[in-house]
């Protein structure tokens, strides 16, 4: 119990990024994992679903309003899980303002976010193993976008293919 009313006035969540997470039928598993162990890092959490698993769902159809939901601001960062992740990869970044990446290793997970300001992470549910991916979300989600000169202006170049 606080001491004081300024303890508690001051008191919050560990994590206070609000993450979206998303996957078909081949990631469905994983999710579920994956969703356990950032609640219990005291992140808030969107499920963009599959709230089932069924063989005949589809990636795109809850990879693309996770996407969205980046994209308007309404969560920060984003984890997007299908069989191989290459679906999931190609679907999100359809969605202008995603700029989504299929990650297999551990600097590719902080990198991306710190030179590239990536904010949406793809594996392949079929693929990754559950402590590797649990590894790769948290050096994502601590990395930080450098706004270093040089990477500023590539993604400007990038932000400009989303007018095409």
């Amino acid at each position: 119990m606080p001491k004081d009313i300024t303890s508690l006035v001051f008191a919050k969540k560990i994590n206070e990024m609000k993450i979206g997470i998303a996957a078909d039928h081949g990631g469905f598993e994983l999710k579920e994992i994956i969703n356990a162990f950032l609640l219990k890092k005291e992140y808030e959490v969107v499920d963009f679903g599959a709230h089932k698993l069924d063989d005949k769902d589809d990636y795109p159809d809850f990879v693309i309003p996770l996407a969205k939901a980046i994209a308007s601001n309404e969560v920060e960062r984003g984890i997007a899980i299908c069989g191989s992740g290459v679906g999931a990869s190609i679907a999100a970044n359809k969605v202008a303002g995603v700029r989504a990446a299929l990650i297999n290793d551990y600097f590719s997970s902080h990198q991306g976010v710190e030179d590239d300001d990536m904010n949406l992470i793809c594996f392949g549910g079929r693929v990754i193993g559950i402590s590797a991916a649990q590894e790769f979300i948290t050096a994502f989600l601590n990395a930080k976008f450098t706004g270093a000169e040089r990477h500023v202006r590539r993604l400007q170049k990038v932000k400009q293919l989303e007018k095409i």
